[in-house]
């Protein structure tokens, strides 16, 4: 098992109150697969993958549970000893490579910094700067342009490039192709494909439940904080078994059918003060008086490798 998530909750402590934005998350990766999570703004995906890399940004802290890399706790580790498996083993390719970036110096240098750190030669870092470049579609020349004089597609490909450095084990992509058109995303998730064949793990983030089941092996829904279904791309897409998946997977427009797209109705709730019970209780259509409002489900393994955290999976099935 290269990753297992045991029981992870992450607050954020805010001047309005500890806001919840991800608890008692458990979850596994094998080497070699692509999972990815998914679910609306706010719903715990991202708090939780900056967790895996114990980057939780201020003022939010992991405040229980285990992040076992290779058998190691990540939350347990001393700076030094994360610093040794960041960017080398476990890498991640952020949302808006300008924050990730720095806009003062040239891409170039930044790769050949990321190499240099983890004991490679200057002059050797550099050569293979090149090489990677040449992996993800960019020009040689484009190693001495500064992140401003390339498009947001291209910064995203020096983010990727900067990953593949040292062949990692394990990426993240926090929604890496958000605010890019359809033809350079489809690039971008060509090259996390590319990776994945050579061998790395891809933990993958995103809103959009169509797009992860083009590259999946497995989906995690998450909602309100909390993991709520988990199984197979053939799973969660042809026989989803919580109202909120079935919900997200109807609110994607398909151009062949007749019909609106179904919104959900409702807005998600304040993380401050989550709703009692199941937190999707106040928007779901089956939801039931004295169960949903009151107790919380547990997430349990209904069929072999199918999760769910609902009292009554798959109701509308009845």
């Amino acid at each position: 098992m290269l990753l297992e998530v045991k029981n992870l909750s992450v607050y954020y402590y805010t001047l309005s109150g500890v806001v919840k934005g991800a608890e008692n998350v458990s979850f596994s990766l094998e080497e070699g697969e692509w999972i990815t999570f998914v679910g609306e703004s706010g719903s715990g995906k991202s708090t939780v993958a900056q967790a895996v890399m114990n980057l939780v940004p201020s003022p939010g802290r992991i405040v229980s549970g285990e992040v076992l890399f290779r058998g190691r706790d990540l939350v347990k580790m001393k700076p030094e000893e994360l610093r040794s498996i960041r960017g080398k083993e476990i890498t991640m390719v952020f949302q808006d490579p300008m924050t990730s970036l720095d806009p003062l110096r040239k891409v170039g240098d930044q790769i050949v910094e990321a190499m240099v750190v983890h004991g490679v030669p200057e002059d050797e870092a550099r050569e293979r700067a090149k090489d990677l470049f040449e992996k993800v579609n960019l020009p040689a020349d484009r190693l001495d342009y500064y992140p401003h004089q390339l498009s947001g597609g291209q910064r995203q490909r020096v983010s990727i490039a900067i990953a593949m450095a040292f062949n990692p084990k394990l990426l993240i992509a926090d929604e890496p192709t958000t605010a890019l058109d359809v033809i350079v995303q489809d690039a971008i998730m060509d090259l996390l494909d590319n990776m994945k064949s050579e061998g790395t793990t891809i933990y993958f983030v995103t809103h959009d439940i169509s797009l992860a089941a083009e590259r999946s092996d497995r989906i995690a829904v998450m909602y309100a904080g909390k993991l709520v279904e988990l199984g197979t791309v053939e799973q969660i897409v042809e026989s989803p078994l919580h109202p909120y998946t079935k919900a997200l997977l109807e609110a994607v427009p398909d151009l062949w059918k007749e019909g609106e797209v179904k919104a959900i109705p409702g807005y998600p709730p304040d993380l401050r003060n989550p709703p009692r019970g199941c937190r999707f209780h106040p928007r779901c259509p089956l939801a039931r008086a004295g169960v949903c409002d009151s107790e919380e489900p547990e997430l349990r393994e209904v069929e072999k490798g199918h999760l769910v955290a609902c009292h009554f999976p798959g109701g509308w099935k009845e």
